[in-house]
């Protein structure tokens, strides 16, 4: 690589941030909602959208763009090697039911903007450069979350993906097909030399230390578990407090335990209930049947099983105090991740060249960089959120935040590309 006054080639480069800007709120069309989010969960029709509107963008950079076999999309820049395997950059374009801009999405368009910033300076790597948007990183519709990665990282046979269906039935693999996204490559044959992912905090921290730049090191442990109580429908004016088996009621304590048990196993522990389900629901019927899902993480795999122990025993008292029954079974376990030190010190050395404040910090949500760590060396970069807020439509982050992002990025980018294979 040339050098001169001391930069190395590419150093230079910076990607044009207001372009950047414009292209969050251009595919926040895409499913938005009169709150101002985005309302696209996988594999709908708004999903489709925003992926079309992806690949024509990407095409338009000169890249050429594929989707395997789970509906992953890859855009391609070529590098001067075509025997290298590509440096990849990426998050997801799905969203929550009430998701916000930024979630997933600032990663995506984040690697346009550097994908943009090579072909406008010029700048020819070493090794192919690509984008990706994995599929269902979310799992609101089909669970569990990171679908598609887990599949190309080997942690979920892609049979067993398709079969999965949303809570109207509906499979994974009919609605990849029916938005026109399920691609021959086969999942996980996609070679990879390394990946970086660029994401919204999604908590506090940075915004409240005055931190541009959060330099991931790994993510904590999650577990997802579903419930099922089971008591018995009955008439409420004429079924007497003592003769009851509420469904309900008993859930209610149950949701009660999961955060006792949250806070018993602090500081970092964290135990939410995010979906109930109360059937018959019919406002003079006691209810019969709860479903309910947990989501307990931590930063220590042992703390998260500790967690499982205590709450597996006090759902299991709950339910017999109340005279009902309670299914109890863990659907979804990833443990902690410890991200490449490579890639991490690239990405430090980028926010200090940069001159972003910047701190280590471990990710308290799962993204598709949890699975890829598996397979190729990979890191994260995080930026500011306005208060820690996401997964709500009033998501926000500072325009000059996802810039400053984004430079990182591509210098961490570059940097792999001097630093790999050669």
């Amino acid at each position: 690589m040339s050098e001169a006054g001391g930069l190395r080639s590419g150093d230079n480069v910076t990607v044009d941030g207001a372009s950047l800007w414009n292209d969050i709120l251009e595919t926040a069309r895409f499913g938005a909602t009169p709150k101002g989010g985005i309302r696209r969960l996988t594999l709908t029709e708004e999903d489709r959208q925003v992926r079309d509107w992806f690949a024509a963008a990407c095409r338009a950079l000169g890249c050429s763009v594929s989707h395997d076999s789970m509906g992953n999309q890859f855009a391609r820049r070529e590098g001067a090697d075509p025997s290298l395997p590509p440096i990849t950059m990426g998050s997801h374009l799905d969203t929550q039911p009430t998701g916000g801009k930024f979630d997933g999405i600032v990663g995506v368009l984040g690697g346009l903007a550097v994908l943009r910033a090579l072909r406008e300076s010029g700048h020819e790597t070493r090794h192919p450069i690509e984008v990706i948007n994995w599929t269902n990183e979310e799992g609101a519709r089909f669970a569990p979350a990171m679908l598609a990665s887990g599949v190309f990282a080997g942690v979920f046979t892609e049979a067993e993906a398709l079969d999965k269906t949303d809570r109207a039935g509906v499979r994974f693999g009919d609605a990849l097909a029916g938005i026109g996204y399920r691609g021959p490559e086969p999942c996980g044959r996609h070679p990879i030399a390394a990946y970086f992912e660029l994401h919204i905090e999604q908590g506090p921290i940075l915004e409240a230390e005055g931190k541009t730049i959060g330099v991931v090191t790994g993510v904590q442990a999650i577990r997802w578990y579903e419930v099922t109580v089971t008591g018995r429908d009955s008439h409420a004016g004429s079924t007497p407090m003592t003769m009851r088996a509420d469904a309900l009621l008993a859930a209610a304590r149950m949701i009660e335990a999961v955060n006792a048990v949250g806070l018993a196993h602090g500081p970092d522990a964290v135990a939410t209930v995010g979906l109930v389900e109360n059937r018959p629901n019919s406002r003079n019927v006691v209810p019969g049947e709860v479903f309910l899902t947990i989501d307990l993480r931590d930063p220590d795999d042992a703390v998260v099983g500790r967690m499982e122990d205590a709450l597996r025993e006090r759902i299991a008292d709950i339910a017999a105090a109340s005279g009902v029954r309670a299914d109890f079974a863990r659907v979804w376990d990833a443990p902690a991740v410890h991200f490449d030190p490579a890639c991490i010190e690239a990405v430090r050395q980028a926010a200090e060249a940069f001159g972003y404040p910047a701190r280590r910090i471990v990710s308290g949500a799962g993204h598709d960089a949890a699975y890829l760590a598996r397979v190729a060396p990979t890191t994260m970069i995080f930026v500011p959120c306005a208060g820690g807020l996401s997964h709500n439509e009033a998501e926000s982050a500072e325009r000059g935040d996802v810039a400053a992002g984004a430079n990182v990025l591509l210098r961490a980018v570059l940097d792999a590309d001097r630093r790999l294979n050669a």
